[in-house]
């Protein structure tokens, strides 16, 4: 598959998920090969998940051949999403699982991540234990963007020592996401980490 990250960003606004389906819909139509195509449909279907479509978003993902992993992983990736979005986080846990062992299959690391970092918002009182797996998975990685993770990771890290009311280790956790920010991420995530910051310190 030659459907990059840096694509999809340019695609994807996840404040705007109807005008990201339709940038979506146009790239799929766009481009010949039948696994680029069915990469961007599991897209598509992200997209109208995130509009509540989830009829639409599932009958997609029945299109997707999932015999090769790294499109299964997207297509186990997406269904979850479609799970956890629609209140049933048991069912999201399963797809994953899947995910994360399709994408580690196939040395998809940044969807091997994902998938992880799902699985800490969809079991959050196993949160600690699968944010600590995504980041060991990214131990020996060196692509900038796949990098990036980190900035998501310490934070969700960060409001769940919040909601615990660990605000020490909640500061800890959002000054780690500020640095990772600082060097992998965008100036949006810096400034979004120097506000968590400010919220930790206020509660210590």
């Amino acid at each position: 598959m030659a459907i990059t990250q840096s694509l999809l960003d340019e695609l994807w606004d996840f404040s705007d998920a109807a005008g990201s389906e339709a940038r979506l819909r146009d790239a799929r139509e766009e481009q010949t090969d039948a696994a680029d195509r069915a990469e961007l449909d599991t897209q598509v279907a992200r997209a109208l998940g995130l509009q509540e479509r989830f009829a639409e978003a599932h009958a997609i993902l029945d299109r997707i051949d999932v015999s090769d992993d790294a499109l299964a992983a997207r297509a186990a990736l997406e269904r979850g999403r479609l799970h956890n979005s629609a209140g049933d986080h048991e069912g999201a846990v399963a797809y994953f699982l899947a995910a994360a062992d399709a994408a580690s299959r196939a040395g998809r690391v940044f969807l091997q991540v994902d998938a992880l970092h799902m699985l800490a918002i969809a079991e959050p009182a196993q949160a600690g234990e699968w944010t600590e797996a995504a980041l060991a998975v990214l131990e020996d990685v060196d692509d900038p963007r796949t990098l990036r993770w980190r900035v998501s990771l310490h934070n969700n890290a960060g409001w769940a020592h919040v909601d615990a009311r660990r605000f020490a280790e909640a500061l800890a956790s959002f000054e780690r996401s500020r640095d990772a920010a600082a060097r992998w991420g965008t100036p949006q995530q810096v400034i979004w980490a120097d506000e968590a910051i400010a919220e930790a310190r206020s509660r210590l």
